[in-house]
Formats: C-alpha cells, structure tokens, sequence
C-alpha cells in the first residue's frame, strides 16, 4: 500500500470514536518499533516529521525509510506529515518531497495573518493531492523548533474556529484546550485539566470535523524514574492523563500527537542497558531493547488511550 493521506483515516476514527496516533520519527529504530505496533495491533498511524527532525537525520534518509516501512508493512495505512511547518517554503518542500500531509502553524501570528498563511499552503497543497493541518490557539512548551514560554499560551476561541476553517480550507484543526509540548508539562501537586467545555464548544460549531491535539504526551513515570535512577535528571516531568486524552478521542479528536513519551522510554531503557553492561560498545546491543520499548509503548498507547486497535 503506498502512502495515504489522512481524509479517510479521520472519517472512520471520528464516526468510531477514536483517535489515530500520530508519532515523530527521527531515525530507523523509531519508525520500526512504531510501524511493528501498529501492525501487530491493527491500527493506522502516522509518521510525523518535524524541522528539526529534518535538519538532524535530512529529508531523504527519513523519506527512505518510510518506504522501507511500507514494503514491510504493506497492509498498513500510513500517513507522513509534517509536525509544526514553521513557513509556506518548508511545507513546500514537503509536498514536492512525497508528504502525504501537512501542518503549517501560524498560531503564534495574529489571526488574519495566520489564515493567510494557512490559506496559501492549503492552495498549495490541495492543487497536489495533500491535506493540510492547521492550528488555532497557542500551547505553552518546547517541542525541537517550537518554543512558547508558560504564561504565554492560549487557548482556542471557539468562537473564531468556524470563521478560520471557511477561510482556510484546512483539512483538520489543532487546538489548545490545556495540553503542551515536552515532558515538563504541569507542575508537580497539580491537577492537569483539558477543558473540555472548550472542545464541546468547538465541536457544536464544527460539527464532523477533524480535531488534532499537540503536546499529548502522558511522561509515563515509570520510565521518568529509571532516567533518574540511572544518572538522569527529569525531576517534575509530569503529562497529560491518559485517561482525558480517551475521553478527547471518544469526541471529535481524530489525531493525537504523541512524543515525548517514545523519547523518555528509549532513554531510560538505554540508559539502564548501558549500566547494566558497562563493556557493551555495539550500538546494535542498546538500540535493540530501545526499539522494543518503542513498540511496547506504542502498543499500549493505541489500545489504551487512542482506540484505535484492529480498525484495519
């Protein structure tokens, strides 16, 4: 199965009430432990692609590896898209490079710029056959480029969403209800809310339409305390609670971006493999047990927070 593009895969997830996972992806063990899960679970995916992911392993080494997936894993629907495509010109590139999918974030501009922006990629993109993901509202947080300092978010204003999907045209909507990049998301004693009356409003304006969430993770605390028994230092990593992120796939948010939390298991499991076998030298004998708790976290994601298991 070649690449595909979101429009079907979040038609059937918002009519069954799940979300699809979407995961970045920055080297070979990363798109095999994800592809692996999904395959093994039956669940769509896709492989997201940020600027920084660009600049780190280059577009055409990642581009080569997605298709390595496909051959591997023919019967899976897989998306690739770009995460937070700063500029018309890098989501361009991506178009004209293979993406299936983009997202071009103008959240941090002032409304009437931001659907400017977010209109000249849609144009684009439609005219070659790919959707694009737009974004209303700001999350607080570091994702690689993306950097909003706390107290500067904000959250969607239901009231400018339908006025910003008829003048866009975008395919999907990523919205700020209380979720925010990285692991440091919430401080410790707190009690992380989504505001869900946000979404409910946003929904009711946008009946049937696909909602995106960024900044997901869970920061599975587990896997915080292994980093930190093993000369790491993650103190107040806390994420979003899976159990809201469920509720938010059981409505109208048909993609939910999850990150950190496949970087924290690869690094805790690396970093506990290399105290335990201080003579291991072999990239090979580390990366594998990291891969593994790749596609176990995935796993446990997509049967448990997305719901999105044996929708194949």
């Amino acid at each position: 199965m070649p690449l595909v593009t979101t429009t079907e895969m979040f038609k059937k997830a918002y009519e069954g009430g799940y979300a699809v996972g979407a995961f970045n992806v920055n080297n070979m063990e990363i798109i095999q432990g994800i592809t692996e899960a999904c395959l093994e679970t039956r669940s769509p995916v896709i492989l997201q692609v940020s600027k920084g992911a660009r600049a780190y392993a280059n577009h055409n080494y990642l581009i080569k590896l997605v298709e390595a997936a496909l051959l591997e894993c023919p019967e899976l629907p897989i998306a690739l898209h770009l995460d937070h495509g700063p500029d018309f010109e890098t989501c361009k590139a991506c178009i004209d490079g293979g993406f299936t999918s983009v997202m071009i974030d103008g959240s941090s501009l002032p409304f009437e710029e931001n659907i400017k922006l977010s209109k000249q990629v849609v144009d684009y993109a439609h005219a070659h056959g790919v959707v694009v993901e737009a974004e209303l509202g700001t999350l607080e947080g570091i994702e690689d480029e993306v950097k909003v300092e706390a107290g500067e978010g904000s959250y969607t204003r239901p009231e400018e969403v339908e006025e910003f999907v008829a003048r866009t045209n975008c395919d999907s909507l990523a919205i700020a209800i209380g979720t925010s990049h990285g692991a440091y998301k919430f401080k410790p004693g707190t009690n992380p809310q989504l505001r869900f009356d946000v979404l409910d409003e946003i929904v009711k304006k946008l009946p049937g339409f696909p909602i995106v969430l960024h900044g997901s993770s869970s920061v599975p605390q587990d896997f915080v305390a292994i980093i930190n028994q093993y000369g790491g230092n993650m103190p107040g990593a806390i994420g979003v609670p899976e159990e809201q992120l469920r509720q938010a796939a059981r409505s109208a948010v048909c993609k939910i971006n999850i990150d950190s939390d496949i970087r924290i298991a690869m690094t805790a499991t690396i970093r506990k493999y290399l105290a335990e076998h201080p003579d291991h030298f072999d990239p090979r004998q580390y990366l594998k047990p990291a891969r593994q708790a790749v596609k176990d976290m995935v796993s446990h994601k997509i049967i448990n927070v997305l719901g999105s298991n044996d929708k194949l």
